[in-house]
């Protein structure tokens, strides 16, 4: 198995070489296929869908609804078509995209799943901080709403070895 999915959406049909959007999305976007995209958006910011980072996103969609009663083959159709959109017009633009199709309680959850993706991995680096500060910003949430999140993460990932 491949370990890393390379994407430049710089060189996908529909972006300009700065890799901004030049063409309205084809996707057409319910709250759960948002909800989705958030996440997938997230893991990938950097252009690169690592095999840790595929295994975190399904994880943490595959035991909430109503994707836990999506078979094999619509959760395939469903990142296949969000990986297509994310191809098309990047990361930022799927972020707000999808932020625009979620209530406020969708958005703090979808929030939390970014956060929770970003962090499965190891400590928050300076770019994580900085797509996480930019999805707050496009899901208008507010650092009262953010940092315990962030603090809960801090939490859950913490090596269990140090004191």
């Amino acid at each position: 198995m491949v370990s890393a999915l390379p994407f430049n959406p710089a060189t996908s049909t529909g972006a300009s070489p700065t890799g901004a959007a030049q063409s309205a999305s084809n996707l057409s976007m319910d709250s759960a296929t948002a909800f989705a995209a958030i996440a997938l958006a997230a893991v990938s910011w950097d252009g690169v869908l690592t095999m840790a980072g595929s295994r975190a996103l399904r994880h943490s969609l595959d035991y909430r609804k109503p994707y836990q009663h999506y078979g094999q083959k619509a959760m395939v159709s469903l990142m296949d078509s969000l990986l297509a959109e994310l191809r098309q017009v990047g990361p930022q633009h799927l972020m707000v995209e999808a932020a625009e199709q979620l209530n406020p309680r969708q958005r703090a959850t979808a929030y939390a799943v970014a956060a929770e993706i970003m962090r499965s991995d190891g400590p928050l680096q300076d770019d994580e901080r900085n797509i996480l500060t930019n999805l707050a910003t496009t899901l208008e949430l507010h650092e009262a709403d953010t940092a315990p999140v962030l603090a809960a993460m801090d939490l859950l990932h913490a090596d269990v070895l140090d004191g």
